[in-house]
């Protein structure tokens, strides 16, 4: 049995999806949450850029499951032992021994992908090679000669490469491309069927339905995008084993395997840091648009000084502090993942803490109004307390605009985390995240020939991170923000032409 081991990300990140299942729990109780939710369901490229979401955060989850494997007992010594010490041995064996469990802890993601986890070869390769990128010498019959060596991983199967290797990627290819499409068509059928059960009528009417478009949620576009990442990962599927699919860095470790390590990293930043700004941004904000006067001045004048320094140098200066922190206590760190991963957590707390400023502006602006209602008057009238009135009447009335800038914010902070790793203040170089690759892939951009995988694999990743967020985050603006929503204009119809008589003009 394994040890597990909770990292403070994962912790978070736990606590995350409890917050989210019961939201969700919340919404599906309200009538109010759960008709503007519905409003989202219905926005086609919204529910698209969720699916890809739903991935992501899929990948962050299972690579935030951390354990430490056990070891295998110890071989027992030499059969020919003296008699005392074979007797104190038996005695031994009666008391049970005691597990021992690996220094390394690594993940459920590292699991599943222990084949490109551990194909490391030498240094670069450009994806699906079957050598390396640079030459070097080597001996051949007795000479000396300067050739691209042959990978040790990368198309060790063939014996042929030159001859053999594009009719292997290509047979691979449509292999994987088949299996792909045969498993969403699968589940394309099971989900017609299940709809034909539920609407009680034949297979093939439900599936004029569903293709029709005559059902609130967007099936064709939720089917057509599950349909490309199932392509997408069948085809990557068939060909990783076998290949580096987008080749190897410097140190000769597989692309693509970092840049799904780099998942879990853009998830934690741009979750936690956001949820880091609420509490801060609600307290402030509220309290400055409903006391007014002293207390208003006193919070502008904090978030004001707040931002008008530059955040990069104020989140450089935290992150300095806390690499000296860990630097002068390393007995409070057991592996080299759970410093990196402190100081990820505490990234994220520091993005969050210098960060909440505008939302506390916006805060205190919509408060401002809010103080100023009716219902807002009558309850000062009656008597209830100023907690009663900013906990009954001024919050509930706020969480359109928290959810609109948390959603919002989650795409900034993914790419300042890029920023900040580029530049070299991010998060630590041994935990795997997209500024780190990018960081990485500067220097590579200058050679001759060009570099090029590490960063269009980088940016591939965190542009679809990015932009599928932005995408559901606009949809969850509209459908919060009453005024913000694009009603279609539906087009007059033209008057009827009167019925023609028998009488002339």
């Amino acid at each position: 049995m394994p040890k597990f081991v909770f990292l403070p990300t994962d912790l978070a990140l736990y606590a995350q999806l409890i917050v989210l299942a019961l939201y969700l729990r919340h919404a599906l109780r309200t009538p109010l949450l759960r008709q503007t939710w519905r409003y989202v369901a219905r926005d086609a490229a919204a529910m698209s850029a969720g699916v890809v979401l739903a991935l992501f955060v899929l990948v962050a989850l299972v690579d935030s499951i951390h354990f430490r494997p056990l070891l295998p007992p110890a071989s027992s010594g030499s059969a020919s032992v003296a008699a005392p010490a074979r007797a104190a041995s038996d005695a031994a064996t009666l008391v049970a021994p005691v597990a021992a469990y690996s220094t390394r802890t690594v993940s459920l993601l590292d699991v599943f992908l222990t084949g490109p986890r551990e194909a490391r070869e030498k240094t670069y390769s450009v994806p699906l090679a079957t050598h390396q990128f640079s030459k070097e010498s080597m001996l051949q019959n007795g000479v000396s000669v300067r050739d691209f060596p042959r990978l040790q991983f990368g198309g060790k199967h063939l014996t042929a490469p030159e001859s053999q290797w594009g009719a292997d990627v290509a047979q691979r290819s449509l292999q994987g491309l088949s299996g792909g499409a045969l498993v969403a068509l699968l589940a394309g059928a099971l989900l017609v069927v299940r709809q034909a059960r539920v609407w009680r009528v034949s297979f093939s009417a439900a599936l004029s339905t569903l293709w029709r478009g005559e059902v609130a949620f967007p099936v064709r576009a939720v089917g057509g995008t599950l349909l490309v990442l199932a392509l997408l990962v069948g085809w990557v599927a068939a060909l990783w084993p076998h290949y580096h699919v987008m080749g190897t860095d410097q140190t000769g470790n597989d692309v693509l395997f970092l840049a799904l390590k780099s998942i879990r990293t853009a998830v934690v930043i741009g979750s936690l840091a956001t949820l880091s700004t609420i509490p801060l941004a609600v307290v402030f904000g509220i309290l400055a648009g409903y006391f007014k006067g002293w207390v208003d001045d006193a919070i502008q004048y904090f978030y004001t000084v707040l931002s008008s320094i530059p955040s990069v140098l104020l989140i450089s200066a935290f992150v300095l502090m806390i690499q000296v922190f860990i630097d002068k206590n390393p007995q409070m760190f057991e592996t080299g993942l759970e410093r990196g991963d402190v100081r990820l957590f505490l990234l994220a707390a520091i993005l969050g803490i210098t960060g909440w400023a505008s939302l506390a502006r916006l805060l205190r602006a919509e408060t401002l109004k809010l103080g100023e209602l009716d219902y807002v008057q009558a309850a000062r009238a009656f008597g209830v307390s100023d907690f009663g009135i900013m906990r009954r009447h001024i919050l509930p009335n706020l969480t359109h605009v928290i959810v609109i800038v948390a959603v919002l914010d989650f795409s900034g902070l993914v790419l300042y985390e890029a920023v900040l790793s580029y530049v070299g203040v991010g998060v630590d170089p041994n935990t795997n995240s997209f500024g780190v690759m990018i960081n990485g892939a500067r220097n590579e951009m200058s050679r001759d020939p060009v570099i090029w995988w590490t960063l269009a694999t980088a940016f591939g990743f965190m542009v679809a991170l990015v932009l599928s967020m932005t995408l559901f985050a606009s949809a969850v603006r509209e459908a919060f923000d009453p005024r913000a929503r694009a009603f279609p204009v539906r087009p007059r119809k033209a008057p009827k032409a009167p019925a023609a008589s028998g009488a002339a003009p």
